[in-house]
């Protein structure tokens, strides 16, 4: 059993983002600028909003944080992503989910200048992806690809099962794991809340791909000797064992499915670090207009 050490790529990547900043900067080129939108305290968006702007400054980036009340108006926050789209300083755009009840997700996506959604979620970059054009693509399904990439996993002719629907990861992944490319070409299944017989079809998986939000879902008899699991999920789970008081899990049970892998990525230290590395290499595409010209 191998590890998809996602902590490592990402560091790999970094430090590949941030000579190619040093490069543009010294032709005479402005830095890449992305921007956050946060709306509301919650917790974990918060700490995942810092996480990013750190790695931003790690590699060189600029960055531009705009924070708003819960009570925040959704015209007003539609009029700030206007001002932004039309700020050719910026080169991306994030806005932070969830938002609070009153302001429309799909009416935000949709306003943000599909140049600069960096978090590939505009539906003509969602439309890009699904007929194999140039396209930012979402940054957790793009981690998943890198890992897969750099550790020469074939996926070409393989069944791939993928647990979970969502806009973010199901989808997103399921079409590129069947794209023409490399990774790529595998047979995709998509199993959900309405799937049957959903233990016998991931115990036919080459490749498990699981996002479905669900701590230690996957059980060892759910998968194939040598499969390659791929872990989305993440969760804090209270415990007596930790200082903190809690413990971080996955949607798969590692300790009993990991010696029945090939490749496996732990949680934490696999697949999220990589969605905030991916996340970057979007908006340096963005900034040399490499997708969009």
């Amino acid at each position: 059993m191998i590890l998809l050490d996602g902590k490592k790529i990402s560091a790999e990547m970094k430090l590949e983002i941030a000579n190619e900043v040093s490069r543009l900067v010294a032709a005479g080129k402005k830095r890449p600028n992305l921007a956050v939108i946060m709306v509301g305290d919650d917790g974990g968006s918060a700490t995942y909003v810092a996480s990013k702007v750190k790695t931003c400054h790690e590699v060189g980036f600029e960055s531009s944080d705009f924070h708003y009340p819960a009570t925040a108006s959704e015209d007003e926050i539609l009029k700030k992503i206007e001002e932004i789209n039309n700020n050719p300083a910026i080169d991306g755009l994030i806005v932070q989910l969830p938002l609070p009840k009153h302001i429309s997700e799909s009416k935000v996506i949709e306003t943000i200048d599909y140049r600069k959604d960096v978090d590939g979620f505009h539906p003509i970059n969602t439309g890009r992806m699904a007929m194999g054009l140039p396209s930012y693509l979402p940054a957790t399904p793009a981690g998943i690809i890198e890992l897969l990439s750099r550790y020469n996993i074939e996926t070409e002719g393989k069944n791939c099962v993928v647990l979970g629907r969502s806009n973010i990861v199901g989808t997103p992944i399921s079409l590129l794991m069947s794209r023409k490319a490399n990774p790529g070409n595998a047979t995709v299944t998509i199993c959900h809340s309405r799937s049957k017989n959903i233990k016998e079809i991931c115990a036919q998986a080459d490749i498990l791909i699981v996002a479905i939000g669900q701590p230690e879902f996957v059980s060892a008899d759910m998968v194939k000797e040598g499969a390659v699991v791929i872990d989305v999920g993440i969760h804090r789970i209270p415990s007596t064992e930790t200082k903190s008081g809690f413990k971080i899990k996955g949607d798969v049970t590692f300790d009993e499915v990991a010696p029945k892998c090939s490749y496996i990525t732990p949680v934490p230290g696999g697949v999220g670090l990589m969605t905030i590395i991916c996340l970057l290499q979007n908006t340096l595409l963005a900034a040399q207009n490499k997708i969009y010209h």
